[in-house]
């Protein structure tokens, strides 16, 4: 990590721990030719693990007295099925599973912003990546990825509740009445809200990983300086971690809450 044999900066330091491993280096702002790797590979490792630990979940399931992993399981399938009764009046079959495999999916991916930020890019390292940013949720590319395939999930269920036709209708007649002159309007105003709800859902996790991501950094430059850094740099990531379990929570049950309302918005009629 260090540049031309000396001990790197502040600037050196961020700079090095925010990089991809990537396909190539990006020259512009929005730039598809480029995959982050590190975000692919993470994203999908996490994904296996929850949908493996699920799966074990329903294996074991028994209808006696539930083991502690049953009861954990249970807790969280009970606490996803009562947020998505009351939002969704229609058919929950397969919202509310959904929600479950999200919030499990996005917890565990903000959970790895945990281990300790030198740790991973360390090991990579020595199997030759030389950068390696692990941390899924701080990449706004895997965060807006979720929230467009939410976002086709509404256009999905939208179509199917309401047929292709009603839909559209409603595309061009909600929210301010069927008049033709107000069809432009009601286009426009749909569109937005079609924009807006992809950006604001990535956007809050985002931005909010991304920020804890930055305070592990810049606590962990202190470990460099010295005896007393280490150690200042030690109890304040404790410190920071510990209250950071409550945003890696609290993010979780937000983009899970949003999928769910999104996809029952998406089912009502207008």
């Amino acid at each position: 990590m260090a540049a031309s044999g000396h001990a790197p900066t502040a600037t050196e330091y961020i700079v090095h721990h925010l990089t991809h491993g990537s396909t190539g280096k990006q020259t512009s702002i929005i730039d598809f030719s480029i995959f982050n790797l590190d975000t692919i590979f993470f994203s999908i490792l996490v994904a296996s693990g929850v949908l493996l630990v699920l799966w074990l979940a329903a294996r074991k399931v028994t209808s006696g007295v539930p083991g502690r992993f049953q009861a954990a399981v249970e807790t969280l399938v009970e606490l996803v099925e009562e947020q998505s009764k009351s939002i969704v009046h229609g058919d929950r079959t397969f919202i509310a599973p959904l929600g479950l495999t999200v919030f499990l999916w996005v917890v565990m991916m903000n959970a790895i912003d945990l281990i300790p930020v030198e740790l991973l890019p360390w090991l990579a390292d020595k199997v030759g990546i030389h950068n390696l940013r692990p941390l899924p949720t701080a990449d706004l590319n895997g965060t807006l990825g979720m929230s467009l395939s939410v976002l086709l999930l509404m256009i999905f269920y939208g179509i199917k509740i309401k047929g292709a036709g009603g839909w559209v209708h409603e595309l061009f007649t909600a929210p301010f009445g069927a008049h033709p002159l107000l069809w432009p309007f009601n286009f426009l105003f749909n569109l937005v809200e079609f924009i807006s709800k992809p950006l604001s859902h990535s956007l809050r996790l985002y931005g909010n990983i991304y920020a804890g991501e930055i305070i592990f950094l810049l606590l962990g430059m202190w470990a460099a300086s010295g005896l007393v850094g280490t150690v200042a740099s030690g109890v304040l990531n404790l410190g920071w971690a510990i209250f950071h379990i409550l945003i890696i929570l609290l993010q979780a049950f937000i983009f899970m809450v949003l999928t769910v309302v999104y996809l029952a918005m998406a089912q009502e009629h207008h």
